[in-house]
This record gives structure tokens, C-alpha cells and sequence, in this order.
């Protein structure tokens, strides 16, 4: 209870004013489901940088990007890192951000401080700034680096949503996304950018839809001017973000008042396979959705009766659901959800309809119900979603 008490005590929906260690330092331990972190990139620039002609270009020349040395920027990387993964809950994750001048730098410094790396992801920029001075490649894309606290944790990742957004296809590791402009882009009262590396909103969609569900707590300690804040606002999670700089601070707050949530039946997303509850067949014998002595039937008219212990025998075959109707079919395995079908009210229906209701009440965390009425009480209803639905 007082873990649940010391979680309680988050500030969420806030933006924490200071330096991130030190504002991280105090939040309890193991508190936040994700940390979005866009850190200093140490870009080492020297000098002004010029287009063909000769206008300046707004590269990021600000000092909170400057450090004296790779071993003061490496130490200041470990100390953000080390205060993340204590605020991190054990089957949370982390996900970076960073180019060529820093990356491999945060990502031996996420390894050295414990975490465990799922994935690098490439942002490659479908609008990426041209290479004025022709020396080098047009530097077109960015890392992201996806870890867990440590090797072997708990994650979330919604596989299904975010296959669903590729069109169905599964999420690949490389992403083509624009950089941040038009009327995203924040302007400053000059009219120039706000931020020199504003995030675009897509990218944080596709972080928060996979890796987070609505209610999640998102901790950007870099906050900026908003973007983690703004995406986690409209998806229903819940954000805190940490920021030093008050125009920045300023610019965030104006942005996040303006973000109107998403319906909360819009951020239900499609569910993995693997996440649903399982729900095994003697559950639905326990229950009384089906009774010992009970015939069942396949599609092509095999036979077999429940027994008490949720098992089914057929011609001298017994086992599982799965068992019998592979000895039956004489196949090497068998999906006995989909393979046998129950009778009520004159017509055959896949047990699975079974298993698909109880999940969604225990997802739902509606009461069970009467699990002694009689069979006949069932009622079919055709529904839009599966060919059957059954009520009590």
C-alpha cells in the first residue's frame, strides 16, 4: 500500500520546472509506464552554417547543446539515464532519440546503466534539410533507441495497433515520417522556429499507440515545447514533462491548453492475440456454459462428448480440445476453439464464442454471471462482430 500511495503522489499533467536530474530525483521510484526522452544532441557545430545564397541557416547553436568534452556530455548522459530507469516501473520502457553526433554515445551509456535494448528504430525524414556544402551525405534520418529497465522485463507493445496503422502489414523498424512544419511548427514572436528540433506529433502517435495504453503515465524529461505532452493529452495518457527553459515552458503550456482529447472510444486499439486473457475450455465446463455429458460437433459432423474435468472423448480418444479433434482428423494438431461447435437453440455455434465473451467480461471487469442457470437460458443474437453472440 504505500508504493500504490508513493505512485499516487505523481504529478501528472504537469510541466515541472528545473534541470532534469535534478526535478527526476525527486519523483518516486518506479512511478511513470514510459519515459520519451529527446536529450541534447551535442552537435559540435562550428560556425554558421549557409544556403547557396548565403541566407543563415536556424541550426541548433543553443547552449543547452553545448558541452566541454564527450566526457562531460557521457556524464551528464549517465546521470539522466540512471534517475530514469529508477522512476522507470519495472515493466516499463524507455525510448531516445538522437543523431550520428550522439547516439552510439546514449546508446553504451543505456547498456553501462542497466537497461535492456528491444530495438533501434530509423526516423528517415521524407523532407530532410539539404547538405548545402556538398561534402558530406544529406543527413536524412535519426535514431530511436527502445529499451527495458532491465533484461527480461515486462513491456508493453500493442503489435496489432501498430500493425493496423502500416495497412496491415507488420511495423518495420525503419519509419518514414516529415519533419515537423507547416502550422505544427511553433513560431517564436519573430516569426522563426520556437524549437530547432521539434518533434513531429506522427512520431510520438506511433510511440504511444505501441508502446502505452490510455491512463499510462509518459515522462519527458526534455520537454520543450510540448509535442510528448500534446500526443499523450489527445490519446488519454497521462503525461509529465520537466523543462528548464521558461519561453519554452510558455510556448507548452498555450499549445497543451489548445489539445482537445480524443473520444474515449477512439483510443481503444486492436489487441495482439497474445495480450487477450486466456481463457482455458474447462473454464466454460466450471461455469456452466457447457456440461459434462454434452455433445459437440465438428463442421464435418465428428462427435464428441465435455467430461466434468473440461476434457472431451470420442471413440476411445481422449485429451484436450485440441487433442481429440487432431486424433479424429488424423492431422498433426488442431485449433479445437475454431474445430468444434456446440448446439443451442437449434443452430451450431464455435465454442469459441464462448471463450470470446468470458475474455471480454474479464477485460471488462463486469460481474460474472449466474454460471448455474440451466443451458436453455442461453440466447443467440446475431451480432456484427462475430457470427454469434451469447447472453444469459
Amino acid at each position: 500500500m504505500k508504493d500504490m500511495a508513493r505512485v499516487a503522489d505523481v504529478p501528472r499533467n504537469e510541466i515541472l520546472r528545473g534541470d532534469s536530474i535534478e526535478v527526476m530525483a525527486g519523483l518516486p521510484e518506479a512511478s511513470v509506464d514510459l519515459i520519451f526522452a529527446d536529450p541534447p544532441y551535442n552537435l559540435q557545430l562550428r560556425g554558421d552554417l549557409h544556403r547557396p545564397d548565403n541566407s543563415r541557416v536556424d541550426a541548433v547553436d543553443d547552449a543547452w547543446d553545448r558541452f566541454d568534452s564527450f566526457a562531460a556530455y557521457d556524464a551528464f548522459t549517465r546521470a539522466w539515464l540512471a534517475e530514469a530507469r529508477r522512476v522507470l516501473k519495472p515493466d516499463g520502457a524507455i525510448w531516445t532519440i538522437g543523431s550520428y553526433h550522439n547516439v552510439f554515445r546514449l546508446g553504451a551509456a543505456l547498456q553501462d546503466t542497466g537497461f535492456w535494448i528491444l530495438n533501434d528504430v530509423v526516423w528517415r525524414k521524407s523532407n530532410p534539410m539539404p547538405n548545402f556544402r556538398g561534402r558530406r551525405f544529406t543527413n536524412a534520418h535519426e535514431t530511436l533507441i527502445w529499451a527495458t529497465r532491465e533484461e527480461g522485463a515486462r513491456y508493453t507493445f500493442n503489435y496489432e495497433a501498430l500493425k493496423a496503422l502500416n495497412d496491415g502489414v507488420q511495423m518495420r523498424s525503419d519509419w518514414v515520417i516529415p519533419l515537423c512544419t507547416g502550422h505544427e511548427r511553433l513560431k517564436d514572436a519573430n516569426g522563426d522556429k520556437a524549437h530547432p528540433t521539434q518533434k513531429p506529433e506522427a512520431l510520438l502517435h506511433r510511440v504511444l499507440v505501441g508502446c502505452t495504453n490510455p491512463g499510462d503515465v509518459v515522462l519527458d524529461p526534455f520537454f520543450g515545447t510540448g509535442t510528448t505532452g500534446a500526443v499523450a493529452r489527445m490519446l488519454g495518457r497521462d503525461y509529465i514533462g520537466i523543462e528548464r527553459d521558461e519561453d519554452y515552458i510558455a510556448l507548452a503550456e498555450r499549445r497543451l491548453a489548445e489539445v482537445r482529447p480524443y473520444d474515449r472510444a477512439a483510443l481503444e486499439v486492436s489487441a495482439s492475440k497474445r495480450a487477450a486473457p486466456r481463457v482455458p475450455f474447462g473454464q466454460l465446463v466450471e461455469r456452466g456454459m457447457l456440461r459434462p455429458g454434452e455433445v459437440l460437433t465438428s463442421v464435418n459432423g465428428k462427435a464428441a462428448k465435455v467430461r466434468a474435468d473440461g476434457t472431451l472423448v470420442a471413440d476411445g480418444v481422449n485429451g484436450s480440445i485440441h487433442q481429440v479433434g487432431a486424433a479424429l482428423e488424423g492431422a498433426p494438431s488442431c485449433n479445437g476453439w475454431t474445430y468444434w461447435c456446440f448446439r443451442r437453440e437449434g443452430r451450431s455455434v464455435p465454442i469459441d464464442v464462448l471463450r470470446q465473451q468470458l475474455a471480454r467480461r474479464w477485460r471488462s471487469g463486469r460481474a460474472e454471471p449466474p454460471f448455474s442457470s440451466p443451458p436453455s437460458r442461453y440466447v443467440l443474437v446475431k451480432g456484427r462482430r462475430a457470427r454469434w453472440s451469447v447472453f444469459w
